[in-house]
């Protein structure tokens, strides 16, 4: 972000205050921080969709106790990258929300109906001096009567729909990638070995998750993990 000249500084201090020219700064700093994040991607494949992540662990650190991907209801998980505090404020909500729509209504939840719950909890972040933006960006998975989804939720509370997305350091590689060769109904194994082949590209000595959302939502374990990379 280029350097900020002496007349801008009070609204580089101020969340509830637009630039001369239409921006907020604050809003900026937290999508930054977000992109600093490991890289995680989610694409739709012929029977679901999948989501994976990838993590740096220290030698020292308990893998399973650093979690990348939340499962969200029966049909529906998220991935984060940026602040692991927000990412997990962020998911109890939706847990609560899903929770409750599906005890009010008995069923479940639609995708986009929780996804925009989430960006309207966000963008209120962005209007009020005295909070701050969230600094995450989630990738919100699953699937519902109306078909199979992924949703990118950025600070600034806006949301987009994807077939293939990648967010955090890694995402302008992975997306390149993605753009070559992903394609609409891929196999299972074929959106696996895809998944996989990005993140190894992009991120180095990480260790990778990834979890499929079908009738159930299922986790691969390293040993499966490591089959595809065989």
């Amino acid at each position: 972000m280029p350097e900020l000249l002496p007349e801008y500084l009070g609204y580089d201090r101020t969340i509830a205050v637009f630039s001369p020219d239409g921006r907020l700064f604050q809003v900026e700093y937290a999508k930054q921080a977000a992109k600093q994040g490991a890289t995680i991607l989610g694409l739709i494949y012929k029977d679901g969709v999948l989501i994976a992540s990838s993590k740096e662990i220290d030698d020292l650190q308990v893998a399973s106790e650093h979690e990348k991907i939340f499962i969200i209801d029966d049909h529906i998980a998220l991935a984060y990258c940026g602040l692991v505090g927000d990412a997990r404020y962020l998911t109890n909500l939706a847990r609560i929300r899903a929770q409750n729509h599906r005890i009010t209504y008995d069923e479940e939840i639609d995708v986009s109906e929780l996804t925009r719950f989430l960006a309207d909890r966000i963008q209120y972040s962005t209007m009020f001096g005295g909070l701050r933006p969230f600094g995450v960006m989630l990738l919100v998975g699953g699937i519902d009567k109306k078909g199979k989804h992924i949703f990118e939720l950025d600070p600034s509370g806006a949301f987009y729909g994807w077939k293939a997305l990648a967010l955090g350091r890694g995402s302008e590689a992975a997306m390149k990638i993605l753009r070559q060769k992903y394609k609409e109904n891929l196999e299972r194994d074929s959106a696996i070995k895809l998944a996989l082949e990005v993140l190894k590209k992009v991120e180095k000595n990480v260790i990778i998750e990834i979890l499929l959302i079908e009738e159930k939502i299922k986790k691969l374990t390293e040993a499966e993990i490591e089959k595809y990379l065989e």
